[in-house]
C-alpha cells in the first residue's frame, strides 16, 4: 500500500490509552488509514479488507492474528454499512427473490468459516504468516484475472442441471469461509464472481447478494475467535478499531459516489499489484 500517510509511532505498540499524543496521532493515522483503504475499496466494489490486513500488521505492527481478528471485526462494521447504502439501489425485496443462492453459499461458507477459524487459533504464528501470504497473492491473481477478463456480464449459469450447481455452491461457499476466517475479510471478490458465473446473476446484484452471505459468515467466524485470549485486541485496540472502522465506512461512502466518474479497469489493475506487493512484505514484516 502506498505510505502517504504515516504508521503509528513506536510509542503506540503499548495500549492507546497510554498517553494523550500516542491517542492523538492513532486517530489521524488510523482514520487516515481507513478512508484511504474505504474510498479504494469503494471504486472497485469491495469492502477494502484485503488491504486493511497489510497496513494493521505493518503499519501498526499487530501481530498476524491479532491483526485478523481486528480486521474481521471491521469488517463487520463496513459491510454492514455498505448493505444499508445499498438497499437504495437494489431493494431488499429483489434480494429475497435470489435468497436460495445466498443460501447455497451459506450452507458451505458458514462450516468453512468456523473450521477454518479454528484451525487458525492453534496454528504457529510461521505457519498463519505463510497461509496469509498465500491467501493475499491468490486475491491480488484474482482481482487481476478479473479485472484483465472482464468478469461481470451476466449469463446462463455455469451448470444448468440444479443439482451439480447447488453442490458447487456449497463447495464454493466452504472455500470462501475458509479464505473469510483467515484474512478476516468480507470475501466479495471471491463471491461476486462466483454469484455471477455459476448463478448467471447481474454484477450489481450480485454484490449485494455477496454481503447477505459475507455478514452471517463473518459473524460465525468472530464467534469462533472469541474463545482465544487473542480476542481482547478488539478491547485493547478499539480506539485503532473506532477510527479505522470510520474511516473506512466513509471512504467506501465516498467511492461509491464516485464509481461513474473514475475509469476503473487501470485501478483495479493497480489495485491488484498492490496487493501482491503487499503480501510479501506482510510476510517479510511477520518475520
Amino acid at each position: 500500500m502506498p505510505s502517504t500517510i504515516p504508521s503509528a509511532p513506536a510509542a503506540c505498540a503499548l495500549p492507546l490509552a497510554a498517553n494523550t499524543l500516542c491517542i492523538r496521532r492513532n486517530r489521524v493515522a488510523s482514520g487516515g488509514w481507513g478512508a484511504l483503504i474505504g474510498l479504494l475499496g469503494g471504486l472497485i466494489g469491495l469492502g477494502g479488507a484485503e488491504f486493511r490486513l497489510p497496513v494493521l500488521v505493518m503499519a501498526f505492527r499487530l501481530p498476524t492474528l491479532e491483526a485478523v481478528i481486528l480486521n474481521k471485526a471491521m469488517s463487520l462494521v463496513v459491510v454492514a454499512a455498505a448493505l444499508v447504502f445499498r438497499g437504495g439501489s437494489i431493494p431488499f425485496a429483489t434480494l429475497l427473490g435470489h435468497a436460495d443462492v445466498a443460501l447455497n453459499l451459506l450452507a458451505g461458507s458458514l462450516f468453512g468459516a468456523w473450521w477454518a477459524a479454528g484451525h487458525a487459533l492453534t496454528m504457529s504464528g510461521r505457519r498463519l504468516n505463510q497461509a496469509v501470504m498465500a491467501l493475499l497473492a491468490g486475491l491480488a491473481l484474482l482481482v487481476l484475472i478479473e479485472a484483465w477478463a472482464g468478469i461481470g456480464t451476466p449469463g446462463a449459469p455455469l451448470l444448468a442441471d440444479p443439482g451439480p450447481r447447488n453442490a458447487a455452491g456449497v463447495l464454493a461457499g466452504f472455500a470462501i469461509g475458509v479464505v473469510a476466517a483467515l484474512l478476516g475479510v468480507a470475501g466479495g471478490e471471491l463471491l461476486i464472481p462466483t454469484i455471477v458465473l455459476l448463478f448467471g446473476v447481474d454484477i450489481k446484484l450480485a454484490g449485494s447478494l455477496s454481503l447477505l452471505v459475507s455478514l452471517p459468515t463473518m459473524v460465525v467466524g468472530f464467534a469462533r475467535y472469541r474463545s482465544s485470549a487473542t480476542f481482547a485486541v478488539v478491547v485493547r485496540e478499539r480506539l485503532l478499531f473506532r477510527w479505522m472502522a470510520a474511516g473506512s465506512v466513509v471512504g467506501a461512502g465516498i467511492g461509491g459516489l464516485l464509481l461513474g466518474f473514475v475509469p476503473t479497469g487501470y485501478l483495479v489493475s493497480a489495485l491488484g499489484v498492490i496487493l501482491l506487493l503487499s503480501a510479501v512484505k506482510t510476510y517479510r514484516h511477520a518475520h
